[in-house]
């Protein structure tokens, strides 16, 4: 006999229209709360920034979105599909390997329509509280609000599928930073280049968001500097752009403005740009400690999706980071509702701990830092593994297109599109 729970899944983004289709073929009870008026998450283009450019202020009106509006994929079609509803496959107008936002949009809302989810979202919903009630049977209350009303509701499970783009994460380890009395703003809040137009920009952070933006202000600032944690990095001028250079990790910030390189190169800037990434953000759960989270790491969890002394009553969807997020995804939701059908088993409690412990252990071993603990830099191992608990299996074709991105990405950021394009022929 089929097993059928109550399901609430938090979020309407790429992750919680994934984990509600699965759950859906697992015959649960799914009820999606999505705080915005649509769905779409992270895709949603919202031309709002947030007063405070650093979001520092805990008290702000706090705007969901990051998009920029000239924001085009890093990955392809390919790439950004699910199994049995293939990217590649659709036409919305941008027929660009790499499509604006705007067609990863309209290929979710296809999605949510063809596997008929749109009647499980409850719209203008907001979250307030996720809270055990009773860790014998395991059964969760949800608090949310809904046009001002309050309501409280009882779940046999809840996964959280709230985004990991809304609250901005800022360098700590920069000495005089929070003095300097110039601009600074973070990427969160950026959507145009207008406002860097003849200024010079230091821009921290040298990931996917710093080299796509650096490059589009580079179009009207005066010049702009990126700032890299890598140590082979060499001051040099980047190539098509007279005005953008790249320089080591930042030793020091004077009031004055003036930034100070590890290497001694110094200049006086304008405007510093955080492209830094985000914290993870999960203000309404409440699990008097057995989960934390920590700005980049939430904990403990196992293979990144359950708390062991939660599981399987209470799950996380996409936390992994540099990663090929569609499959991954995937692989998560149909695991996740698998287990919740009792058609596939967990370890004790006591053998998930002591594996996340085990990595724990690990990083500290090999010096890598704690925020990189949900980094899987793009590879495709975890994703079989996950695709493995269910019984799928990961295409060949995309597997060689997952480890052929990861290669260019990690060889030539600033060039991996042409690569990708270049290499399949497309």
């Amino acid at each position: 006999m089929a097993i059928s729970l109550k399901v609430a899944v938090i979020g309407a983004g790429v992750a919680g229209l994934t984990v509600a289709r699965e759950l859906q073929r697992e015959f649960h009870q799914v009820v999606i709360f999505e705080k915005s008026h649509r769905l779409g998450g992270t895709w949603v283009y919202d031309p709002r920034v947030e007063l405070d450019p650093l979001g520092l202020d805990p008290n702000r009106e706090i705007v969901h979105g990051s998009l920029y509006k000239s924001l085009t994929t890093n990955l392809p079609r390919q790439l950004m599909s699910f199994t049995d509803f293939k990217f590649v496959e659709k036409a919305y107008g941008d027929p660009r390997l790499f499509p604006g936002h705007e067609e990863v949009l309209k290929y979710l809302e296809d999605f949510a329509s063809h596997f008929e989810l749109n009647e499980l979202i409850r719209f203008n919903t907001v979250v307030t509280r996720v809270e055990v009630v009773d860790s014998t049977v395991m059964k969760f209350e949800v608090e949310s609000k809904t046009d001002g009303v309050n309501s409280v509701e009882v779940f046999d499970a809840v996964v959280i599928c709230n985004g990991n783009n809304t609250q901005p994460n800022l360098p700590t380890d920069i000495p005089g930073i929070e003095t300097c009395c110039k601009k600074q703003i973070h990427s969160h809040n950026y959507r145009d280049p207008e406002q860097f137009r003849d200024q010079v920009v230091v821009v921290i952070g040298c990931g996917p968001s710093g080299v796509d933006l650096s490059r589009e202000i580079a179009t009207v600032a005066k010049e702009v500097h990126i700032s890299s944690r890598d140590p082979h990095l060499k001051v040099a001028n980047l190539e098509k752009h007279n005005n953008l250079w790249q320089h080591p990790k930042i030793d020091r910030v004077n009031k004055d403005g003036t930034i100070i390189f590890e290497d001694g190169f110094s200049i006086e800037a304008d405007i510093i740009f955080h492209c830094t990434g985000y914290k993870y953000h999960v203000p309404f759960l409440k699990t008097n400690d057995i989960v934390r989270i920590q700005d980049k790491r939430i904990g403990p969890l196992y293979k990144h999706v359950f708390p062991p002394k939660l599981a399987s009553g209470l799950s996380f969807v996409g936390i992994p980071l540099s990663s090929i997020l569609f499959p991954l995804i995937e692989g998560q939701s149909r695991w996740i509702a698998k287990v919740l059908s009792k058609k596939v088993s967990l370890p004790s409690e006591n053998e998930m701990m002591s594996e996340i412990e085990q990595h724990y252990r690990e990083m500290e071993e090999k010096g890598i830092p704690e925020r990189r603990t949900h980094s899987i830099d793009f590879k495709i191992e975890y994703t079989e593994w996950l695709y493995a608990q269910t019984g799928m299996v990961v295409d060949k074709k995309i597997q060689e297109m997952c480890e052929y991105m990861f290669q260019c990405l990690m060889t030539d950021l600033y060039g991996h599109k042409d690569a990708f394009s270049k290499k399949y022929g497309i």
